[in-house]
């Protein structure tokens, strides 16, 4: 069947509901921002998009910093309460009960609760409408050391992330793959010689089993 088509929209899901924390330790205030995601690897950059009305947009813009929050399907009131009301009216972290924490590179706090947070220097910023894009580079990442195993591998399945599409909330559910499944090569079964039992063997040197 033909797809229908409609005009110009935002229809990119799933995004990230993440809860972006800026002002500073003594003052914190949260935003929820779906529209963000990695656009750089080296150096690490990220972006926010925040409309210039929203009080969020002005503490960023004197502080020239934010941290990214990701948010677990536990955080997800807290998620949705952040994208509704604003940090004018009231202490976003005390009415959600969160907790301000001081991050390692920057002076916008990180929030306790979250798995993982990205911090964030503003390198510049593009007005593009009805949002200004505050594209920064990512100076430090916060970490849950629960989610790391002993190896220092990083275990970010287990969070419990939370994803965000068309106006619902959605938990991340079971793993399909890992990057590169689909061309890594498998390890062929040998054939028995004839007349002889077929037995376990040792995989190739490089090749994985």
């Amino acid at each position: 069947m033909p797809k229908l088509f409609w005009k110009p929209g935002t229809l990119l899901a799933p995004v990230p509901p993440a809860l972006v924390s800026c002002g500073t330790l003594e003052k914190p205030n949260l935003l929820t921002v779906a529209w963000t995601g990695i656009v750089n690897t080296n150096p690490a950059m990220t972006y926010v998009s925040v409309r210039p009305e929203r009080y969020s947009h002005g503490l960023i813009s004197e502080t020239g910093e934010f941290v990214v929050n990701l948010t677990t399907a536990a955080l997800v009131r807290a998620a949705d309460f952040c994208g509704v009301r604003s940090g004018r009216d009231l202490d976003k972290f005390s009415a959600c009960g969160l907790t301000p924490e001081a991050s390692d590179k920057v002076s916008a706090p990180s929030i306790a609760e979250c798995p993982l947070s990205l911090e964030c220097v503003v390198r510049q910023v593009l007005p593009l409408g009805s949002h200004d894009m505050f594209l920064a580079e990512i100076v430090a990442v916060g970490v849950d050391p629960s989610l790391v195993d002993r190896a220092g591998k990083l275990h970010l399945g287990s969070a419990g992330l939370a994803a965000y599409a068309h106006g619902e909330y959605f938990a991340l559910g079971k793993s399909l793959g890992t990057f590169g499944f689909s061309v890594r090569k498998k390890t062929a079964a040998r054939r028995s010689a004839p007349g002889k039992k077929s037995g376990p063997r040792r995989a190739p040197r490089g090749e994985t089993t």
